[in-house]
């Protein structure tokens, strides 16, 4: 929470807009915003991620953008065998807890603002632990554009 998924995700696709890239670019945690069970609104979050691939491959789709944090293999290879691209990467952005938590803050205004701040430093350990990127890349104190393009470049996707 707060390292920036979203934002570089965004900005990410309009630079492969810009190259004329086919792509689908996708925030996982939206497709499971429901009042369920945890273990339902992820079962509902990945049926709906496997709907949405489905039509975006029958468009011709091959590249997928994926906005979400996979705290473990499991999440890992679900993603995987869901996603109909060839290759699959996984990059970390990686900003310090108190940008992250600083981020949150203003970002989450609401009654759940506390327990989302509380997130940020659990979540990161979480994902310390998993190790399940193939690169990382610094999301602080630089441009959003500047992050996205080391991130699609890392990934192969594009040239410098």
């Amino acid at each position: 929470m707060g390292a920036g998924k979203t934002a570089v995700r965004g900005e990410a696709s309009d630079f492969l807009a810009q190259r004329q890239i086919v792509h689908a670019a996708i925030d996982l945690d939206a497709f499971g915003l429901a009042h369920l069970s945890a273990a339902r609104s992820d079962d509902v979050m990945y049926d709906n991620l496997r709907s949405i691939c489905r039509n975006y491959a029958a468009l011709g789709v091959q590249r997928f953008l994926v906005a979400r944090a996979i705290e473990d293999s499991a999440q890992l290879k679900l993603c995987r065998d869901i996603i109909p691209a060839v290759n699959t990467v996984v990059c970390r952005l990686t900003p310090s807890i108190e940008t992250m938590k600083r981020r949150v803050q203003i970002r989450e205004l609401g009654i759940s603002q506390p327990e989302y701040v509380t997130r940020v430093a659990k979540l990161n350990d979480i994902l310390d632990r998993a190790r399940l990127e193939d690169f990382a890349v610094t999301n602080e104190n630089r441009s959003l554009t500047d992050v996205a393009l080391e991130m699609l470049v890392k990934a192969g996707w594009i040239s410098n």
